[in-house]
């Protein structure tokens, strides 16, 4: 459907040199300055948190399968807010923020394919729990290194070839001036709304990517926790039962948190869409949600504050190392 202003795509106006525009939010221009030094407060302490999660389950020379999708879980969302919100800062700083095609392109097929992974990782994790809880004495059994390495290579790829056809799907459509993208980063739903054709292509993809990556991953999860719920069924120990359900407590906020905001962006009707709303619902996946992760399983986890309590413990005694060997040289 031709519209007003359409560019006709060819490989001269389509290269490097087109751009698009992140109004990110223009329209509250006279809270910039806050809203700026808020996000990057937010960006620094949630960078800190999964870097801190990180480096303590790298560091731990035997870490159970939980813990080890914990660190891939951390990695990604270093990743994840690494994508999006430096953009986003500087959108905020400047007031509204040019990018290029090509690195619209790499930020969409990224930020879907960090998503994905995460989604997978969340199924693996939420098998983790439903072995460990179901079948507790074949445990070390069933959740060795190798699979265990497995399941990490396959969420961190899985997602990938996925996000590839969709970007590409989506870049195909010619756009519409002004190319100005009424969102903080190249999300799916905004640039397509700045097709001049109707995109059938792009939308099925996009059907395809949250069939993929949002619901084959949620109905495993929601197997492996239907599993659980009928395990504990059985058990008549309430001290049993509310041991099997702290083990599952932090991965099960933190899976509504995240497909809670997905499951609003992705899946819902067209009409509905309104840049305003989903700009906030973005900032809660992309800032916020990040941001209590590190907060949920640090405080939930016993493990998580067992290492991070040797990681203090350490840090102490090469610091009283440091100062005795200081006032041996000063003596």
């Amino acid at each position: 459907m031709p519209c007003e202003g359409c560019m006709e795509r060819d490989n001269v106006s389509s290269g490097a040199t087109m751009e698009f525009i992140l109004l990110g939010f223009s329209e509250l221009l006279h809270l910039r300055v806050l809203l700026f030094f808020t996000f990057l407060i937010v960006h620094l302490v949630t960078l800190a948190g999964n870097m801190m999660i990180f480096i303590a389950v790298v560091m731990e020379p035997s870490r159970p399968p939980m813990l080890f999708f914990l660190g891939q879980l951390s990695a990604v969302e270093l990743c994840y807010t690494l994508v999006i919100v430096p953009k986003a800062l500087l959108s905020l700083a400047v007031g509204g923020s040019p990018i290029s095609m090509p690195g619209c392109a790499a930020q969409m097929h990224f930020f879907v394919a960090l998503g994905g992974a995460e989604c997978f990782l969340l199924a693996a994790m939420a098998y983790d729990r439903y072995v460990a809880v179901c079948q507790p004495l074949r445990y070390a059994a069933l959740m060795g290194e190798g699979l265990c390495l497995r399941l990490a290579l396959a969420c961190a790829l899985g997602a990938f070839p996925v996000a590839l056809g969709l970007t590409v799907a989506v870049f195909r459509l010619p756009f519409c001036q002004p190319r100005c993208i009424d969102h903080f980063f190249c999300d799916v739903p905004a640039v397509l709304r700045l097709a001049c054709a109707q995109g059938y292509a792009a939308e099925l993809a996009l059907l395809a990517a949250c069939v993929l990556l949002l619901l084959l991953p949620f109905l495993l999860i929601l197997a492996s926790y239907l599993c659980i719920a009928v395990a504990l069924l059985g058990v008549t120990s309430p001290v049993g039962r509310g041991k099997a359900f702290s083990t599952c407590i932090s991965h099960l906020a933190i899976t509504l948190l995240h497909y809670g905001c997905a499951t609003f962006i992705y899946i819902r009707p067209k009409s509905s869409y309104s840049p305003a709303r989903d700009k906030v619902v973005s900032l809660v996946y992309t800032n916020v949600t990040p941001l209590m992760y590190p907060l949920i399983y640090s405080l939930r986890n016993k493990e998580i504050r067992g290492i991070l309590r040797k990681m203090l413990r350490r840090k102490k005694i090469g610091e009283l190392g440091y100062y005795q060997s200081c006032d041996v040289c000063v003596w």
